[in-house]
């Protein structure tokens, strides 16, 4: 039998690689000033959050009694942290889905280290500041090993600081900016190299319609902007004109977009146009039905979306969509025994346990990421032969897992990134994707992108 979970509610491309000799102090400093200056970097707290944000804060223990290990128990502790009401919800509920379906398989395999695991679930409700205290909770009263969660960025950069005090462990699965390296952290997710650059890449080449002007069009938080920061360093780096890139913000939960497709449709007039979409959350249905109110075809001004994969695309009419895409290192479609076990999987897990619209259920590329991390998080503690934090980073350095994308992806032993291979995929009309380039092998990622000054 798995254990049920614990809820807890809140109510070859570029391959050069830089190591950063004081990884750690700077990524502290820069992870306080993240979440100390929220609002100066445009980030807007979305109207849902917690009934619990004004709470009494938790109780702050030592690291040495939050990272006492749980595996003297009789179960491992695992925490889950992703936001399950609020604007990302849309996006995060599958990922703690994937994360309960991976514990229940590895637990109906014998578990790890003779264990159960326990999945510990929290609601950080789409409030970053909420993220921070939810993790702290997590180590200090539930006493987890590990933890796996987060989206957006700045959802990460509120954890940073709490499990790099506490020793504690998060393994974070969704693509984000890069300019980041921490040793309590592992990044399953694409860094730039491995997903934005080779996606404008593709847009300029012939075979992805050789664009000449960009519009860069993102949710108002770090991960867009830092984003489109290497890009426009990237595109003048290949001669765009500066009045060839537009550049655009909407807030978390922004409906609105009327005003900025049609701002899009005129700006594209005269040369070949392109929009890079870093859009998240529940505002990507919007915007995308915007994009078929205007008329826009892909084949006139393509969108290539870096938060947009099956999941997001089941709530919009695709069938207006075709041709429109996105660059992930992961699609659903991708036909390999791998991902029809991992596929299967999901959907039985979807029907026992009676998930919304379970017949109807996709996965995606942070759900892989997912996937993948629980499993090689396991590997690395039965190699390590403890849930000691110390010594579990030490054994996660090169640990492999064959993924559902068809290839053997590794951990980097020294940057603890993910090597994994990038994908290009064209919306279908049911809401799939059609790869339509990929590169042959995995690529190592670069977290310190060449395109921003250290």
């Amino acid at each position: 039998m798995s254990l049920l979970p614990t809820l807890i509610t809140a109510t070859p491309i570029n391959t050069n690689h830089r190591i950063d000799s004081k990884l750690t102090s700077r990524l502290s400093l820069l992870a306080v000033a993240v979440v100390g200056s929220l609002s100066l970097i445009g980030c807007q707290k979305p109207a849902e959050t917690s009934a619990e944000t004004n709470s009494t804060a938790t109780k702050t223990e030592t690291a040495e009694t939050a990272t006492t290990p749980a595996a003297d128990g009789d179960t491992i502790k695992v925490g889950i942290l992703h936001s399950l009401s609020g604007t990302m919800a849309i996006s995060e509920t599958s990922l703690k889905d994937t994360a309960l379906m991976t514990i229940d398989e590895i637990n109906a395999n014998g578990g790890v280290l003779g264990k159960q695991l326990e999945p510990i679930v929290v609601d950080p409700a789409s409030d970053w500041p909420l993220f921070a205290e939810k993790a702290r909770q997590l180590l200090t009263q539930d006493k987890v090993d590990v933890i796996f969660g987060g989206w957006t960025s700045v959802s990460r950069k509120s954890v940073l600081p709490v499990v790099e005090e506490l020793n504690g462990l998060m393994f974070y699965p969704v693509q984000y900016e890069g300019q980041e390296q921490s040793k309590n952290i592992f990044y399953t997710g694409a860094a730039p190299n491995q997903q934005a650059i080779p996606a404008v890449e593709y847009l300029m080449s012939p075979e992805g319609g050789s664009a000449e002007r960009f519009v860069l069009l993102g949710t108002d938080y770090v991960y867009p902007r830092t984003t489109n920061q290497i890009l426009r360093a990237f595109l003048k780096s290949k001669g765009v004109a500066e009045k060839d890139i537009m550049e655009e913000y909407t807030p978390f939960g922004f409906s609105n977009y009327q005003t900025i497709v049609g701002n899009i449709k005129s700006f594209s007039t005269g040369k070949k146009t392109a929009v890079i979409s870093t859009i998240n959350g529940d505002s990507n249905v919007p915007f995308y039905r915007e994009l078929a109110n205007q008329g826009i075809k892909a084949s006139d001004i393509p969108v290539m979306a870096f938060s947009v994969g099956e999941e997001e695309l089941r709530g919009i009419d695709t069938s207006l969509l075709q041709g429109h895409l996105a660059s992930w290192n992961y699609f659903m479609s991708v036909k390999n025994p791998v991902n029809s076990g991992f596929t299967k999987k999901y959907k039985k897990y979807a029907l026992d346990h009676k998930l919304p619209n379970a017949e109807k259920v996709v996965t995606n590329d942070p759900m892989e990421a997912t996937y993948v991390g629980i499993n090689m998080w396991k590997q690395a503690v039965e190699k390590a032969g403890t849930t000691n934090v110390d010594k579990v980073r030490i054994s996660m350095g090169g640990q492999t897992f064959d993924a559902p994308s068809g290839y053997t992806l590794k951990m980097d032993e020294e940057n603890h990134h993910l090597w994994k291979p990038v994908m290009i995929g064209q919306i279908r009309s049911d809401g799939q994707f059609d790869v339509i380039s990929k590169t042959p092998k995995v690529i190592r990622a670069e977290p310190w992108s060449q395109y921003i000054p250290k």
